[in-house]
């Protein structure tokens, strides 16, 4: 098969789809690999690294009339004209988002949207949401850390003892998780907090002291169970009885990691104004869902309403929200890296031994990722 990697634009360009690892066993499966050029560059994959794996160096329209074509992100719209009637494209293509999957559509290209896989065993080597949430989560610990006045560890010195500090983390799946093991390695008193009771064990094998919010009714209970691995809506009673919690350690942390995340739902508010307002100055928050939250006086939030989309705000009160919205590119080498594995797995679900295209329906992950085809949206959005 031909397969092309073009280069990534927009909020994604630091990172690629295929690094020269992956294009060297694509090339040992028989595959024609095509990278546009410099299209690694910004994740320091040089075009020379990519020729000695055995790929041609070629320009976008190269890597994009390629019969399969490995992208992060969805193709803009100059770029997708590039690519053929028919032709494979398999990246993460925001299947929520009706319009963009109708334009894949349109276009007549077989679309596979990653995003979507189930959350099985199977399916983990291509759980590229879990890799790249895995990235972020740790970045958003380092971001803090940064933006914070004051040293993460205690520190005894001549001068006299510096206190650890406090970190809250909201939302414990694979980005919480990864947020809650690096401040601890950092030296911080880490706190966490999600409406599943299954995390607990999970939160406390790392050191970390899990806030328990009581269910007191059957409906509670069967929400908090979540969903494929995703956390479901909560019920009113819940989320307040959740946000006078929050709020009480928000007043006392130094540091605030949210991370919730609803696929295809706007991100819940975890943190409000009143407990912004109610934070110490020099505190921290770095919101995860930073631009995936309700819209808020013109702009869309996240886990806070205060949260601006790829923003650092400073409140009147002295609390840095920062809302940076693709923490994975601030880590591109490894990020595409992770991912550009996670696309080489995926491509042994459709592509036989000996080369031919495949897509059978009958495969469960190839079914649930399968976006468009044949000119029509394939997957319910």
């Amino acid at each position: 098969m031909e397969i092309g990697i073009p280069a990534e634009s927009a909020g994604r360009k630091t990172l690629v789809a295929a690094t020269p690892e992956t294009v060297k066993k694509l090339v040992a499966q028989g595959h024609d690999v095509t990278v546009e050029a410099g299209a690694g560059e910004c994740a320091h994959y040089t075009d020379d690294a990519y020729r000695n794996a055995g790929a041609q160096i070629g320009d976008a329209a190269a890597a994009y009339g390629a019969q399969i074509v490995l992208k992060v992100a969805s193709p803009t719209a100059d770029e997708l004209p590039l690519m053929k009637p028919g032709a494979v494209l398999a990246g993460m293509l925001d299947p929520f988002n009706a319009e963009n999957a109708e334009r894949l559509a349109a276009a007549g290209v077989t679309a596979f949207a990653l995003e979507a896989a189930p959350r099985t065993t199977r399916a983990q080597s291509l759980d590229v949401l879990s890799s790249q949430a895995n990235i972020a989560g740790y970045k958003a610990v380092l971001i803090a850390a940064h933006h914070y006045p004051r040293f993460m560890p205690m520190l005894m010195t001549a001068a006299g003892t510096v206190k650890a500090a406090r970190v809250l983390v909201l939302g414990v799946g694979v980005a919480g998780l990864q947020a809650i093991a690096t401040a601890r390695r950092l030296g911080a008193v880490v706190e966490a907090s999600d409406v599943r009771p299954a995390v607990k064990e999970q939160i406390e094998s790392l050191g970390a002291r899990f806030l328990d919010v009581p269910y007191e009714t059957d409906e509670e209970r069967e929400a908090a169970q979540g969903v494929g691995g995703y956390a479901r809506p909560m019920p009113p009673s819940w989320l307040a009885r959740q946000s006078a919690l929050v709020h009480e350690r928000a007043k006392e942390a130094d540091i605030v990691i949210s991370t919730a995340l609803i696929p295809g739902r706007p991100a819940p508010t975890l943190v409000s104004v009143e407990t912004v307002q109610a934070m110490k100055p020099g505190s921290v928050l770095v919101d995860l869902a930073a631009g995936r939250g309700p819209v808020i006086d013109g702009h869309r939030g996240g886990n806070c309403p205060l949260t601006e989309p790829d923003k650092v705000v400073v409140t009147d009160n002295g609390v840095q929200i920062v809302g940076y919205t693709n923490l994975a590119a601030m880590v591109p080498a490894d990020a595409s890296s992770l991912y550009a594995r996670n696309l080489l797995d995926f491509l042994k679900l459709i592509v036989t031994k000996e080369g031919a295209l495949n897509i059978d329906l009958a495969d469960d992950i190839v079914a649930a990722t399968l976006l468009a085809r044949d000119g029509q949206v394939t997957r319910k959005t």
